[in-house]
C-alpha cells in the first residue's frame, strides 16, 4: 500500500483535496462508483477513452487514500469489485456540484461556440445515474 500523497506543508486544504481526486479519470471512476459496486471491465467500458494501465493506476491510488474498497474472490476467473468506502462516500456532494457546474458550463457555451449535436447525448449517457 502506498502512503498517502497529500503535501501537508502546503497548507491548503483545496490543495489535499485535490491529491485524492485529482487527476483526469479519478472524478469518473468515483461518479460511476457511486452508483454501486463495479468490476474493473465494467468501469473499463464506462471509461472507453481511460487505458487499462491508467484505470488500474487510479483505482490503486483511490484505494490507497482510503476512498474504494477493492474486494478480491478467490474463484476461479478472479472476481474483482471496487465500490466506494464510507470515507469515499463524503465525496459525493463535491462530484454532483462538480456535474452541475459542467453541465451549466456547457449550457452557458452552447450559445457563443459551435454546438455539438451529440453533446446532450453524451451528457446524459455519462452522467445519469446519480
Amino acid at each position: 500500500m502506498r502512503p498517502r500523497r497529500f503535501d501537508a506543508k502546503s497548507g491548503c486544504a483545496v490543495g489535499v483535496t485535490l491529491s485524492v481526486i485529482g487527476g483526469l479519470w479519478k472524478p469518473l471512476i468515483l461518479f460511476h462508483l457511486f452508483a454501486g459496486k463495479k468490476r474493473f471491465m465494467e468501469l473499463s467500458r464506462a471509461i472507453p477513452n481511460a487505458t487499462q494501465r491508467m484505470l488500474t493506476l487510479q483505482l490503486r491510488e483511490l484505494e490507497a487514500d482510503g476512498v474504494i474498497v477493492r474486494h478480491a474472490y478467490p474463484q476461479i476467473p478472479p472476481r474483482v469489485e471496487y465500490e466506494i468506502s464510507p470515507f469515499g462516500q463524503s465525496l459525493s456532494p463535491i462530484l454532483l456540484s462538480l456535474r452541475r457546474w459542467g453541465q451549466h458550463y456547457e449550457d452557458s457555451i452552447e450559445g457563443t461556440a459551435l454546438q455539438q449535436p451529440t453533446r446532450d447525448a453524451q451528457r446524459s449517457n455519462a452522467c445519469s445515474h446519480t
